[in-house]
C-alpha cells in the first residue's frame, strides 16, 4: 500500500507541478530528492528498529548534533584522521544508545523518557562547549556528502545498502526474529526462551549508530561541526516515516522495506513545496494532516481485519450452530409403562 502511494505522489506532484509550468523530474529536483531522503533514511531505518521493538528513541537528532563536533574536531582537516573521526563519532553513538536500552531495560524507564532526557543532556552539553561551528572536515570525507553518480548522491547509495542490510537482518538472522516477537508480546517471548532486554538493547545501539551516520553524512555536507542541527526536529521526521511506511507503533509489526517508502514520500513533499515555493508553515500542515491521515487509513484496516478475524478462546474449531437444541424425551419402555413424569429427578432420589 505504501508504495503505491509513493507512486501515486509522484504522480499527482509531476502533475500539479506541471500545470503551474514547471517540471518536478528536472535534474536538480531529483538530486534534491535523493539528498533529502539519503540523511533521513539513515535516521528512519535506526528509529523503525526500536519502535519494532515497542521501544522510541527520542534522542537521534541530539546524537547526529553530537556526532558532526566529534567527527569535525577529531579529523581536524587532516585526511589521514578521516577513519579515527568516523570511529570516534560511531562509537561514541553506539555507546549512547547502549546507555539508552540499559536505561530502558534494565532501569525500567519508559523509553520516552529515558531518550528524552539522553537528549536533554546531550544538548546542554552542546550548548555550554560549542557556541558556534567546530572543527573542520577535510575534503576527501566532503565527497560523503556531494558526490554522487547519474542523478544518485552516493549517501542515497549507502542508505539503501544499509536499508537492504536492515531488512536481511530482520527477516534472516535469529535476533532479528527475536526484534518481531519482543515487539508482539515482550512477556511471551519471555516464556519463549527470548531476553527481551537483549533485542531492546541491539535495537537502540544500532539507532544510535544510524543517527551517528546521519550526523557523520551533515557533517560531511556543512564542511564542520555544527552544535545546533538537533533543533531542526529531525527525530520527529523519522518517526513520521516510520509510522508512513506502516510500522505499527506498539512494536511487533512493519519493516524497514515500508520505511524507506516513507522516506521517500516526505522527501517528494518537500521537494515539491520548494518547487511551488509554498509557505513553511502551510507545509508544516499539510505534512502534519498527510501523516495523521496515514495512520487513520492503517488504523481502519487493521480494526477490519481483526473484526473478521474468528478467534476461539479454546483454540479449537467453532461448532457449527444448529439452533436451539431439542427438548429431550424419554422413550416410552415396550416392556411397561410410560413414565408420566419426564422431568429429571431431584439429586439423592432414588432411580
Amino acid at each position: 500500500m505504501v508504495y503505491l502511494a509513493l507512486v501515486l505522489l509522484l504522480a499527482l506532484s509531476a502533475a500539479f507541478v506541471a500545470a503551474r509550468g514547471g517540471n518536478l523530474f528536472t535534474t536538480a529536483n531529483t538530486v534534491d530528492l535523493f539528498t533529502r531522503s539519503s540523511l533521513l533514511g539513515f535516521l528512519a531505518i535506526g528509529q523503525t528498529l526500536v519502535i519494532l521493538c515497542r521501544s522510541l528513541d527520542l534522542s537521534v537528532g541530539y546524537v547526529a548534533a553530537l556526532s558532526t563536533v566529534v567527527a569535525a574536531t577529531t579529523m581536524a582537516g587532516d585526511p589521514s584522521r578521516v577513519l579515527l573521526g568516523v570511529g570516534a563519532a560511531l562509537g561514541l553513538a553506539g555507546l549512547i544508545g547502549l546507555a539508552n536500552g540499559l536505561v530502558v531495560t534494565k532501569l525500567g524507564v519508559n523509553p520516552f523518557i529515558a531518550t528524552l532526557g539522553a537528549g536533554l543532556i546531550i544538548k546542554g552539553y552542546l550548548d555550554t562547549e560549542f557556541q558556534g561551528p567546530a572543527g573542520e572536515i577535510p575534503a576527501a570525507f566532503q565527497a560523503f556528502g556531494y558526490t554522487r553518480i547519474g542523478v544518485l548522491p552516493v549517501s542515497t547509495l549507502i542508505m539503501l545498502g544499509v536499508a537492504v542490510a536492515a531488512v536481511l537482518f530482520l527477516r534472516r538472522t535469529r535476533m532479528g526474529y527475536h526484534v518481531y516477537a519482543v515487539g508482539g508480546d515482550a512477556e511471551v517471548a519471555r516464556l519463549s526462551g527470548i531476553r527481551p532486554e537483549v533485542p531492546t538493547v541491539t535495537a537502540h545501539v544500532l539507532c544510535s549508530v544510524m543517527a551517528g551516520t546521519a550526523g557523520l553524512l551533515l557533517a560531511a555536507r556543512f564542511g564542520t561541526g555544527s552544535a545546533t542541527v538537533y533543533g531542526n526536529g529531525y527525530e520527529l521526521e523519522a518517526i513520521a516515516a516510520v509510522v508512513l511506511g506502516g510500522t505499527y507503533l506498539l512494536g511487533g509489526r512493519g519493516g524497514v522495506a515500508g520505511t524507506i517508502a516513507g522516506v521517500f514520500i516526505l522527501a517528494t513533499l518537500d521537494t515539491v513545496f520548494n518547487v511551488l515555493a509554498i509557505d513553511p508553515f502551510v507545509k508544516d500542515v499539510l505534512r502534519g494532516v498527510i501523516v495523521i491521515a496515514a495512520v487513520a487509513v492503517y488504523a481502519r484496516g487493521r480494526h477490519s481485519r481483526a473484526a473478521t478475524r474468528v478467534r476461539f478462546p479454546s483454540g479449537g474449531a467453532s461448532p457449527p450452530d444448529r439452533g436451539p437444541a431439542p427438548e429431550a424425551r424419554p422413550s416410552p419402555d415396550p416392556g411397561g409403562p410410560a413414565d408420566p413424569d419426564p422431568s429429571p429427578r431431584a439429586l439423592g432420589g432414588r432411580r
